[in-house]
Protein backbone atom coordinates (compact mmCIF):
# COMPACT_ATOMS: atom_id res chain seq x y z
CA UNK A 1 0.00 0.00 0.00
CA UNK A 2 1.67 3.23 -1.00
CA UNK A 3 1.31 5.93 1.49
CA UNK A 4 0.17 9.43 0.11
CA UNK A 5 2.29 11.78 2.75
CA UNK A 6 1.00 15.37 3.90
CA UNK A 7 4.00 17.66 5.68
CA UNK A 8 4.93 16.60 8.61
CA UNK A 9 3.30 13.12 8.74
CA UNK A 10 5.87 9.71 9.28
CA UNK A 11 5.31 6.30 7.70
CA UNK A 12 7.74 3.51 9.65
CA UNK A 13 9.42 1.44 6.97
CA UNK A 14 9.84 -2.81 7.16
CA UNK A 15 12.07 -2.55 3.96
CA UNK A 16 15.76 -3.22 4.80
CA UNK A 17 17.13 -0.98 2.14
CA UNK A 18 15.20 2.13 0.35
CA UNK A 19 15.34 3.79 -2.94
CA UNK A 20 14.38 7.33 -2.27
CA UNK A 21 13.52 9.34 -5.82
CA UNK A 22 13.24 13.06 -6.47
CA UNK A 23 11.27 13.25 -9.54
CA UNK A 24 9.70 16.66 -11.05
CA UNK A 25 8.94 18.09 -14.55
CA UNK A 26 11.17 19.51 -17.01
CA UNK A 27 10.56 22.51 -19.18
CA UNK A 28 11.52 25.51 -20.52
CA UNK A 29 13.11 27.73 -17.63
CA UNK A 30 12.89 24.77 -15.03
CA UNK A 31 16.28 24.38 -13.55
CA UNK A 32 17.99 20.88 -13.27
CA UNK A 33 17.30 19.49 -9.41
CA UNK A 34 19.64 17.54 -7.61
CA UNK A 35 19.51 14.93 -4.66
CA UNK A 36 21.66 14.72 -1.73
CA UNK A 37 21.74 12.92 1.61
CA UNK A 38 23.56 14.41 5.27
CA UNK A 39 23.93 11.51 7.55
CA UNK A 40 23.61 12.78 11.19
CA UNK A 41 24.94 11.95 14.55
CA UNK A 42 22.65 12.09 17.95
CA UNK A 43 23.71 15.77 18.21
CA UNK A 44 21.97 16.30 14.90
CA UNK A 45 25.27 16.84 13.16
CA UNK A 46 27.40 15.79 10.72
CA UNK A 47 30.35 13.62 12.09
CA UNK A 48 32.67 14.97 9.38
CA UNK A 49 32.57 16.18 5.95
CA UNK A 50 32.19 12.14 4.53
CA UNK A 51 28.67 12.14 5.52
CA UNK A 52 27.66 14.38 3.02
CA UNK A 53 27.00 12.39 0.07
CA UNK A 54 26.37 14.89 -3.41
CA UNK A 55 27.24 14.86 -6.83
CA UNK A 56 31.17 15.50 -6.23
CA UNK A 57 31.28 12.79 -3.37
CA UNK A 58 28.16 10.26 -4.51
CA UNK A 59 28.86 7.69 -2.39
CA UNK A 60 29.85 7.33 1.42
CA UNK A 61 33.13 5.74 2.64
CA UNK A 62 30.63 3.23 3.97
CA UNK A 63 29.19 2.07 1.42
CA UNK A 64 25.68 1.94 2.93
CA UNK A 65 24.83 5.48 1.40
CA UNK A 66 25.11 6.30 -2.04
CA UNK A 67 23.41 8.59 -4.98
CA UNK A 68 22.48 6.49 -7.88
CA UNK A 69 21.85 9.62 -10.93
CA UNK A 70 19.50 11.01 -12.71
CA UNK A 71 17.06 9.11 -15.15
CA UNK A 72 14.62 10.31 -17.41
CA UNK A 73 11.15 8.31 -17.02
CA UNK A 74 7.50 8.94 -18.03
CA UNK A 75 6.84 11.48 -15.51
CA UNK A 76 9.88 13.44 -15.94
CA UNK A 77 13.25 13.74 -14.91
CA UNK A 78 14.56 11.64 -11.54
CA UNK A 79 17.87 11.74 -8.85
CA UNK A 80 18.00 8.73 -6.57
CA UNK A 81 19.62 8.65 -3.26
CA UNK A 82 19.97 4.72 -1.89
CA UNK A 83 20.05 3.68 1.72
CA UNK A 84 20.87 0.06 3.17
CA UNK A 85 19.18 1.22 6.59
CA UNK A 86 19.98 -2.40 8.01
CA UNK A 87 23.08 -1.83 7.48
CA UNK A 88 23.88 2.02 7.97
CA UNK A 89 26.31 2.66 11.16
CA UNK A 90 24.52 3.21 14.81
CA UNK A 91 26.25 6.19 14.86
CA UNK A 92 23.64 7.95 12.41
CA UNK A 93 20.11 8.48 13.91
CA UNK A 94 18.92 10.68 10.81
CA UNK A 95 19.20 10.56 7.07
CA UNK A 96 18.36 14.08 5.07
CA UNK A 97 17.01 13.69 1.65
CA UNK A 98 17.68 17.25 0.04
CA UNK A 99 17.01 18.48 -3.20
CA UNK A 100 18.70 21.64 -4.31
CA UNK A 101 18.43 23.76 -7.18
CA UNK A 102 21.58 25.71 -8.98
CA UNK A 103 20.99 28.52 -7.64
CA UNK A 104 17.19 28.82 -9.32
CA UNK A 105 14.50 29.06 -6.85
CA UNK A 106 11.93 26.45 -6.41
CA UNK A 107 8.65 28.34 -7.48
CA UNK A 108 10.22 27.24 -11.19
CA UNK A 109 10.33 23.23 -10.94
CA UNK A 110 7.04 21.89 -11.65
CA UNK A 111 5.91 18.92 -10.22
CA UNK A 112 8.53 18.67 -7.38
CA UNK A 113 7.77 14.82 -5.46
CA UNK A 114 9.81 12.14 -3.68
CA UNK A 115 9.00 8.67 -3.54
CA UNK A 116 10.42 6.10 -1.41
CA UNK A 117 10.59 2.11 -2.70
CA UNK A 118 11.76 -0.73 -1.48
CA UNK A 119 14.95 -1.48 -2.88
CA UNK A 120 14.72 -5.09 -3.11
CA UNK A 121 11.71 -4.74 -4.97
CA UNK A 122 12.66 -3.70 -8.77
CA UNK A 123 8.64 -3.23 -10.13
CA UNK A 124 6.82 -2.42 -6.74
CA UNK A 125 4.45 0.44 -5.95
CA UNK A 126 5.89 2.51 -3.50
CA UNK A 127 5.86 2.49 0.08
CA UNK A 128 5.00 6.38 0.34
CA UNK A 129 5.46 9.66 -1.54
CA UNK A 130 5.40 13.21 -0.77
CA UNK A 131 3.95 16.15 -3.29
CA UNK A 132 6.82 19.25 -1.99
CA UNK A 133 5.60 22.87 -2.34
CA UNK A 134 8.22 25.43 -1.39
CA UNK A 135 6.41 27.68 1.39
CA UNK A 136 7.69 30.70 -0.16
CA UNK A 137 9.47 30.47 -3.53
CA UNK A 138 12.60 31.62 -3.11
CA UNK A 139 13.92 28.33 -1.69
CA UNK A 140 17.04 27.32 -3.61
CA UNK A 141 17.66 23.99 -1.83
CA UNK A 142 14.66 21.76 0.53
CA UNK A 143 15.10 18.93 2.68
CA UNK A 144 11.98 17.13 1.42
CA UNK A 145 11.89 13.95 3.80
CA UNK A 146 13.98 12.17 6.64
CA UNK A 147 14.76 8.92 7.62
CA UNK A 148 15.26 8.32 11.15
CA UNK A 149 15.83 5.58 13.87
CA UNK A 150 12.50 4.25 15.99
CA UNK A 151 13.53 1.59 17.86
CA UNK A 152 15.02 -1.02 16.37
CA UNK A 153 13.38 0.08 12.74
CA UNK A 154 13.30 2.91 10.85
CA UNK A 155 10.71 5.73 9.33
CA UNK A 156 10.06 8.19 7.38
CA UNK A 157 9.28 11.76 8.08
CA UNK A 158 7.90 14.44 5.02
CA UNK A 159 9.37 17.62 5.79
CA UNK A 160 9.37 20.24 3.03
CA UNK A 161 11.57 23.46 4.64
CA UNK A 162 13.56 25.21 2.79
CA UNK A 163 16.69 27.66 2.42
CA UNK A 164 17.15 30.13 0.28
CA UNK A 165 21.06 30.32 0.71
CA UNK A 166 21.34 27.11 -1.25
CA UNK A 167 22.92 23.78 -0.57
CA UNK A 168 25.81 25.49 1.36
CA UNK A 169 23.64 27.57 3.54
CA UNK A 170 22.11 24.01 4.33
CA UNK A 171 24.66 22.10 4.79
CA UNK A 172 26.64 24.52 6.92
CA UNK A 173 23.79 24.39 9.30
CA UNK A 174 24.32 20.90 9.54
CA UNK A 175 28.16 20.92 10.20
CA UNK A 176 29.57 20.98 6.96
CA UNK A 177 33.18 22.93 6.70
CA UNK A 178 32.04 24.84 3.12
CA UNK A 179 34.91 26.88 1.80
CA UNK A 180 33.37 29.51 -0.36
CA UNK A 181 36.03 28.97 -3.03
CA UNK A 182 34.84 25.48 -3.00
CA UNK A 183 31.34 26.57 -2.75
CA UNK A 184 31.79 28.18 -5.71
CA UNK A 185 31.19 26.74 -9.42
CA UNK A 186 34.37 24.91 -10.51
CA UNK A 187 35.74 26.20 -14.05
CA UNK A 188 33.92 24.40 -16.51
CA UNK A 189 31.88 22.45 -14.54
CA UNK A 190 28.43 22.39 -16.08
CA UNK A 191 24.45 23.31 -14.60
CA UNK A 192 23.01 21.03 -11.87
CA UNK A 193 26.58 20.16 -10.38
CA UNK A 194 27.98 18.21 -12.88
CA UNK A 195 32.22 17.33 -12.69
CA UNK A 196 34.44 20.03 -14.47
CA UNK A 197 34.86 19.15 -18.05
CA UNK A 198 38.23 18.34 -18.45
CA UNK A 199 40.84 20.97 -19.78
CA UNK A 200 41.07 21.63 -23.38
CA UNK A 201 43.95 19.61 -25.21
CA UNK A 202 46.78 21.21 -27.13
CA UNK A 203 45.80 21.34 -31.03
CA UNK A 204 48.97 22.30 -32.34
CA UNK A 205 49.52 18.47 -33.35
CA UNK A 206 51.42 17.27 -37.17
CA UNK A 207 48.71 17.15 -39.55
CA UNK A 208 48.15 13.16 -40.62
CA UNK A 209 46.74 11.68 -43.55
CA UNK A 210 43.96 8.91 -43.16
CA UNK A 211 46.86 5.81 -43.23
CA UNK A 212 49.28 7.71 -40.52
CA UNK A 213 51.66 8.84 -42.87
CA UNK A 214 52.55 12.97 -42.89
CA UNK A 215 50.59 14.93 -45.73
CA UNK A 216 53.52 17.10 -45.55
CA UNK A 217 56.86 16.78 -46.66
CA UNK A 218 59.97 19.08 -45.78
CA UNK A 219 60.64 21.49 -48.91
CA UNK A 220 63.65 20.83 -50.58
CA UNK A 221 66.41 23.17 -52.00
CA UNK A 222 65.52 23.71 -55.75
CA UNK A 223 67.30 21.93 -58.39
CA UNK A 224 68.07 22.87 -62.18
CA UNK A 225 65.65 20.95 -64.67
CA UNK A 226 66.89 18.59 -66.82
CA UNK A 227 65.39 18.39 -70.10
CA UNK A 228 63.82 15.20 -70.79
CA UNK A 229 63.50 13.64 -74.11
CA UNK A 230 60.46 14.32 -76.18
CA UNK A 231 59.99 10.84 -77.64
CA UNK A 232 59.72 10.46 -81.34
CA UNK A 233 61.18 13.95 -81.74
CA UNK A 234 65.20 14.75 -82.18
CA UNK A 235 66.75 15.15 -79.49
CA UNK A 236 68.88 18.29 -78.07
CA UNK A 237 72.47 17.73 -78.45
CA UNK A 238 73.76 18.05 -74.56
CA UNK A 239 71.11 14.81 -73.44
CA UNK A 240 71.13 11.56 -75.27
CA UNK A 241 68.14 10.49 -75.87
CA UNK A 242 68.12 6.61 -75.59
CA UNK A 243 67.06 4.60 -78.29
CA UNK A 244 66.82 7.09 -80.89
CA UNK A 245 69.37 9.03 -83.65
CA UNK A 246 71.36 12.18 -82.40
CA UNK A 247 71.63 15.21 -84.55
CA UNK A 248 75.65 14.82 -85.72
CA UNK A 249 78.10 16.64 -84.77
CA UNK A 250 79.58 19.80 -87.05
CA UNK A 251 81.82 18.23 -90.09
CA UNK A 252 84.56 20.27 -91.91
CA UNK A 253 84.26 22.14 -94.70
CA UNK A 254 85.49 19.34 -97.60
CA UNK A 255 83.26 16.60 -96.06
CA UNK A 256 80.26 18.99 -96.31
CA UNK A 257 80.74 19.38 -99.87
CA UNK A 258 81.32 15.57 -100.03
CA UNK A 259 78.23 14.84 -98.54
CA UNK A 260 76.46 16.85 -100.50
CA UNK A 261 77.75 15.32 -103.92
CA UNK A 262 76.05 12.34 -102.81
CA UNK A 263 73.11 10.85 -104.50
CA UNK A 264 69.80 11.59 -102.85
CA UNK A 265 67.90 8.65 -104.21
CA UNK A 266 64.62 8.55 -106.49
CA UNK A 267 65.21 12.29 -106.62
CA UNK A 268 66.60 14.16 -110.01
CA UNK A 269 70.48 15.65 -109.06
CA UNK A 270 71.73 19.24 -109.72
CA UNK A 271 73.31 19.87 -113.12
CA UNK A 272 76.92 21.40 -112.62
CA UNK A 273 76.98 23.42 -115.46
CA UNK A 274 74.90 24.49 -118.23
CA UNK A 275 76.14 23.67 -122.02
CA UNK A 276 78.21 26.39 -124.39
CA UNK A 277 75.94 28.98 -126.09
CA UNK A 278 76.47 27.74 -129.98
CA UNK A 279 76.07 24.12 -129.14
CA UNK A 280 73.77 22.65 -131.44
CA UNK A 281 72.79 19.16 -131.25
CA UNK A 282 73.77 17.41 -134.61
CA UNK A 283 71.16 16.20 -136.79
CA UNK A 284 69.09 13.34 -136.04
CA UNK A 285 68.34 11.93 -139.45
CA UNK A 286 67.84 12.42 -143.18
CA UNK A 287 64.21 14.46 -142.18
CA UNK A 288 66.08 16.95 -140.48
CA UNK A 289 68.07 18.22 -143.43
CA UNK A 290 67.19 21.43 -145.29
Amino acid sequence: MTHAMLKGSNVPLDAAAVRAVLRWTPGQGVPDVDASALLLGPDGRVRSDEDFVFYNQPRHPSGKVWRLGKKRVAEGLTDTIQSDLAAVDNGVGRILLVASADGVTFDRVRALRILLYDAALADAEPLAYFDIKPETGEETALICGELYRRGDGWKFRALGEGYSNGLEGLASDFGISVDESEAAAPEGAAPGGSLPLPPEQPTAVPQQSAYGFPTEFPTEPARHPVAQPAYGYPQPTSQPAYGYPQTAPPQPAAAAASAAAQPAYGYPQPVAALPEPEFRLPPQGPQFLR
